[in-house]
């Protein structure tokens, strides 16, 4: 069989925080059009992850907002230039085709791209499920191994095992075992012991799904899994604090025990850094190869904050780096205020 030929295009983005965000639109505005890579589900990056419902009081224009709001308006913003978004995928390799002069990329799910420019908008790191320290699992993310539930019917039937003690563990092993509809075959909640961080709400539930015969939990720690046909998770390995291992058959493991930024392959790409940080241009944000340019908090240069609206100033001169380098020639600096061109990139209607 054939692989597919790898998805063309002009800007590559890897990453989808608010810098990343802001830099889709402003590659829209110098007539480039983007496809961007993130690890997680959704778009917002930290911000969306990690400050979701929290208030964020120092975005230029927004009084206040919160991380939530922040993505929803970005991508509105974005909107008018159809960006491509490929959610759940990590970057597996970058290389550089001399013959083509497009850089190659390929993701963990094997998505493959060529693309003229590449932009690195990882922020500290992809983040990613605290998985176990177990050999293999990490390539069933996103399949078999998930960070968060999945809507009800994806699970139904399946014997899943949930990872975790906190409140989104907890209730999450709850809920899954008390469906009425599209109820899982099994669900066993594992923890490396019986003492939990989370409310004391969530803990007498679970205890009660137990009891109920609903849920069942188990102390211990995964340590190994088997495959069954076509490479497929069939059981986990679960090692409690004494006594001996025990297989727990499983179809699916969600790993709710939090996430944690990872630099992953980044550190492995061949690329110049210092103190785990991309170093950069800061004219035009490139990083030491044709095409190539990070924003946001991968990298690192005299005077950077980390700050989201560093971020923004940043996506901007790398996007008109990347054009006039793309264009072979300085390109004139143009007007959302008065300029035609900018006006129908945007849709913008004129009266008369």
């Amino acid at each position: 069989m054939t692989a597919p030929p790898p998805l063309a295009t002009d800007a590559l983005i890897i990453g989808a925080g608010p810098g990343a965000l802001f830099l889709v639109f402003e590659l829209g505005l110098q007539g480039l059009r983007a496809q961007v890579l993130d690890v997680l589900p959704q778009a917002g990056g930290q911000a969306r992850q990690l400050y979701a419902d929290t208030p964020i009081y120092d975005i230029p224009g927004l009084p206040r907002c919160t991380g939530r709001e922040l993505t929803e308006r970005l991508l509105a913003q974005a909107a008018p230039f159809a960006p491509a978004f490929h959610f759940d995928q990590l970057v597996s390799g970058l290389a550089w085709d001399e013959s083509q002069a497009r850089w190659r990329v390929g993701t963990h799910r094997g998505l493959r791209f060529a693309a003229r420019a590449v932009f690195i908008a990882t922020g500290v790191g992809a983040f990613l499920p605290r998985l176990p320290k177990v050999e293999g699992l990490e390539a069933l993310l996103g399949t078999q191994v998930l960070a968060e539930t999945p809507p009800a019917p994806a699970l139904g039937g399946q014997r899943v095992v949930v990872l975790g003690d906190g409140d989104e563990a907890l209730d999450g092993a709850t809920a899954l075992a008390l469906r009425d509809a599209d109820r899982p075959a099994s669900v066993t909640l594992a923890h490396r012991r019986d003492a939990f961080s989370a409310s004391a709400d969530a803990v007498a539930r679970m205890r009660a799904a137990c009891a109920q015969g609903r849920l069942r939990f188990a102390t211990g720690q995964i340590t190994g899994w088997s495959a069954g046909a076509a490479a497929r998770l069939a059981a986990l390995e679960l090692t409690p604090p004494d006594g001996p291992a025990e297989w727990l058959p499983a179809d699916a493991l969600l790993v709710l025990q939090g996430l944690s930024p990872r630099l992953g392959p980044l550190a492995n790409w061949g690329l110049a850094m210092q103190r785990k940080q991309l170093s950069v241009d800061t004219a035009t944000f490139a990083c030491g190869a044709p095409g190539l340019y990070a924003i946001g908090d991968a990298i690192g240069y005299p005077g950077k904050r980390k700050l989201i609206l560093s971020a923004f100033h940043e996506a901007a001169l790398a996007a008109f780096g990347a054009a006039e380098y793309l264009a072979g020639q300085k390109l004139p600096l143009e007007y959302s205020t008065s300029s035609a061109r900018l006006h129908r990139l945007l849709g913008v209607e004129h009266p008369g």
